[in-house]
């Protein structure tokens, strides 16, 4: 039998249980609580307090600091900068032991929580539990950590989803909820549903205005920057996303969709667009609207049109996408030429002139910026002469597409087409359930309502964007008018306003000529 000496340890370990260790243990506290209500703020205040005595009042511990996080969820840690100074201290050899009050205000992901604390054990800082009584040093500290943890985040899982079960009752009860903090237009009424803020509602239809008369999602962003008017989160500079938010949300016409998104993870909070995987509720004319519905409505297929022409939205300038070649129909783009000269000057060209190759596929000739400005005001102008004419044939032009009476009869036809196949199809199928027939001969038959059905409700489809374009149409045409009556005068220089309200497009002819073609349809060639 081999003979062993056993050598006795002389170092103690340092936990909270020895009795007389020889050196003061640096001692940090943690605190959290994870809402901003009032409540819960008075814990925090509480926790701080408790623990900056509770480590002072210990003659063997020596005080670091309490590390706070205030209104922030224990579900990870990625955001708890608290927390995370804690853990670099500690790995820096500043902390020794970290004392918390429990396991749930550590973290609530078991993951995260036993990471933390290996990664704290190996450079000898110890935390201690004071709830369940665990300190990490502990043999059985890992096994105790590992169930509370797992029990903390079956808890949170659990509140999460209660949470979004009462959410979901409330949207289908009827019940709007809204970021009314940064919700530009709305504050939250007595009642509350969305009570308008008057002067916030003026940006919002100055927004929708400006996208009317031909600005883009960029223009408009520019220009509400330039005018020193606050962005929803009160910021100075406004951007792309928050203007076509503002133009794409139904709230501004009176309505409410709710549930667009929802969480695909309560651990990380991750977020997905609702494409149908869980119901969306819709709430029709749930309060006063800032923009008529039929105004949105317009913006909507402007939208869409200018999506379908291939203009971008977000162009910064007003000739983009509006300059056609007369050749090969493509768009033109701008280059600049001599740019470090003094006869640096903008021009524009078909964007299909050259192949890939470098070949010359088109022949329209290139267009001076200049050209586009000087020809436009002759043809303004030209267009004017006609004042009277001009807005009588746009007046006319907006009853006629006002006029949806042949479109909604032949929309009521093929609803009542959709629902009586809709009838035929449960009643094909409720005989097939009880009694024995022909399989051959029911799948024929339920094939032709299956047709029938998928052909009305195409037809549907196209009667509807039928209707919104032409209110987009006529919103067009009115936004015309007004600039057309206006400017009761001959113009004498370029005027971008103007162009964006009025001109539709610029055809440039093999020959260098350009036909502008105005919103109300006329076209005149310079």
């Amino acid at each position: 039998m081999p003979n062993v000496q056993v050598i006795p340890a002389k170092k103690p370990k340092l936990s909270a249980q020895v009795a007389a260790p020889t050196t003061l243990r640096r001692v940090a506290g943690y605190a959290r609580v994870s809402t901003d209500k009032d409540e819960q703020l008075n814990s925090y205040e509480a926790q701080l307090d408790y623990y900056t005595n509770y480590i002072k009042s210990r003659p063997d511990w020596e005080f670091v600091k309490v590390y706070t996080d205030e209104g922030i969820s224990a579900l990870n840690t990625k955001r708890r900068e608290g927390f995370n100074q804690m853990v670099a201290d500690a790995l820096a050899g500043k902390i020794d032991l970290i004392v918390t009050k429990s396991v749930s205000r550590f973290a609530r992901n078991t993951v995260d929580s036993l990471s933390t604390i290996r990664k704290l054990k190996e450079h000898g800082t110890e935390v201690y539990f004071e709830k369940e009584a665990i300190w990490t040093f502990d043999g059985k500290g890992e096994l105790l950590i590992t169930i509370m943890s797992s029990l903390a985040q079956e808890e949170s899982r659990s509140l999460s989803e209660n949470v979004t079960w009462g959410k979901r009752k409330s949207m289908a009860d009827g019940n709007i909820s809204l970021p009314w903090k940064n919700f530009l237009g709305y504050r939250k009424g007595a009642d509350g549903l969305p009570e308008i803020v008057p002067e916030e509602a003026e940006i919002v239809r100055l927004i929708y205005r400006l996208f009317m008369q031909g600005k883009t999602y960029s223009a408009i962003a520019k220009h509400l920057t330039a005018e020193g008017i606050p962005s929803p989160t009160g910021k100075d500079n406004w951007t792309l996303a928050t203007v076509r938010n503002i133009l794409t949300n139904e709230t501004h016409r009176g309505s409410k969709k709710m549930q667009k998104t929802f969480v695909t993870n309560y651990l990380t909070k991750a977020k997905k667009a609702n494409e149908g995987e869980l119901p969306s509720y819709y709430i029709a004319e749930s309060h006063e609207p800032i923009i008529p519905p039929d105004e949105w409505d317009a913006v909507q297929a402007e939208i869409a049109r200018r999506k379908q022409l291939g203009r971008p939205v977000s162009c910064q300038s007003p000739f983009s996408t509006k300059i056609i070649c007369g050749g090969c129909g493509a768009f033109f783009g701008s280059k600049v030429w001599q740019s470090n000269t003094k006869y640096r000057q903008i021009i524009w060209r078909c964007n299909d002139r050259y192949n890939k190759r470098g070949k010359r596929d088109c022949n329209t000739s290139h267009v001076k910026e200049d050209d586009i400005k000087a020809g436009f005001v002759t043809a303004f102008n030209q267009l004017s002469g006609c004042r009277k004419s001009v807005i009588e044939d746009c007046r006319t032009l907006q009853k006629m597409l006002c006029d949806t009476s042949e479109i909604d009869g032949e929309i009521a036809a093929l609803e009542r087409e959709v629902e009586e196949v809709e009838g035929l199809a449960r009643q094909a199928i409720n005989t097939n359930a009880r009694e024995v027939i022909d399989q051959t001969e029911w799948t024929e038959r339920n094939g032709v309502y299956l047709k029938r059905h998928a052909e009305a409700t195409k037809r549907l489809e196209e009667l509807d964007q039928q209707k919104l374009d032409r209110v987009a149409r006529s919103k067009t045409i009115e936004v015309f008018i007004k600039e057309f009556e206006r400017r009761k005068e001959i113009i004498a220089e370029w005027d971008e306003e103007l162009w964006l309200a009025t001109v539709e497009s610029v055809t440039v002819g093999l020959d260098g000529s350009l036909t502008y073609k105005f919103k109300n349809g006329t076209e005149i060639k310079t």
